[in-house]
């Protein structure tokens, strides 16, 4: 019973941190299928689509810059997933190491102290960066197709058409994307380790952040169709 006492902060204020920045996932992939021109996501897809468009109709001139190009993004998405396996790796080395975490570090930090709250810290945060992984691993997978399929030589019978490689395109960076949201969900929990307010804190002050990436801020000379709804798998 005492142990509980010491967790509502816990209850409280971990759950209440992870709903703000679920309710602003959520609010903007909503922007992102009604309004993708407000957004910084809705303009990067369509940008991609005119490039893979742009690279294929001069495919002999460009195919080395499409490589390079590619290439750069695997790289960024391979690093984030050796970053979340790294974590990973060292969570469970923590949870199952001999050494004792089941006390806080002293009185200072807040929350629940007991097993039960330290173990559940450390599971939740695994099981965010092993999902990380996932979603990176699942994004190399898709853009490594589209470096051998963008130079596929142009035939009017061909099923390698412009708008099959942007949906693949777009696959691997609809996942980069959700692997790089679920990363920066673990960053705050990560504080979890030293109290539940911390995780609050944090996950109130990245979504202005996350706000100020994401969304274009139009001065009022663009005539772009704010309304157009865009094509995201």
């Amino acid at each position: 019973m005492m142990e509980w006492r010491k967790c509502y902060l816990d209850v409280i204020l971990v759950p209440l941190g992870l709903l703000i920045s679920i309710c602003y996932n959520f609010w903007l992939w909503h922007k992102v299928r009604t309004q993708p021109h407000t957004t910084t996501v809705g303009i990067n897809s369509s940008g991609r689509r005119n490039w893979v468009n742009a690279i294929m109709k001069d495919n002999e001139k460009k195919n080395i810059l499409a490589v390079q190009s590619l290439r750069n993004t695997i790289m960024g998405a391979t690093l984030m997933a050796t970053t979340s396996i790294l974590l990973c790796s060292g969570l469970a080395a923590v949870i199952s190491s001999t050494y004792s975490v089941k006390k806080p570090l002293n009185d200072a930090v807040y929350g629940g102290h007991g097993e039960f709250m330290i173990a559940l810290k450390y599971v939740t945060l695994l099981t965010i960066f092993l999902f990380s992984f996932f979603c990176h691993s699942l994004s190399i997978r898709f853009l490594n197709q589209v470096n051998f399929l963008i130079n596929t030589p142009q035939d009017p019978m061909s099923l390698v058409t412009p708008e099959y490689i942007s949906q693949i395109l777009e696959r691997g960076f609809v996942l980069n994307t959700v692997g790089n949201r679920l990363f920066y969900t673990g960053l705050p929990l990560l504080l979890w380790i030293f109290g539940p307010v911390l995780v609050f804190l944090s996950s109130v002050t990245m979504v202005p952040v996350l706000y100020n990436l994401d969304v274009v801020f139009f001065s009022g000379k663009g005539k772009m169709d704010l309304n157009q709804k865009g094509d995201f798998v």
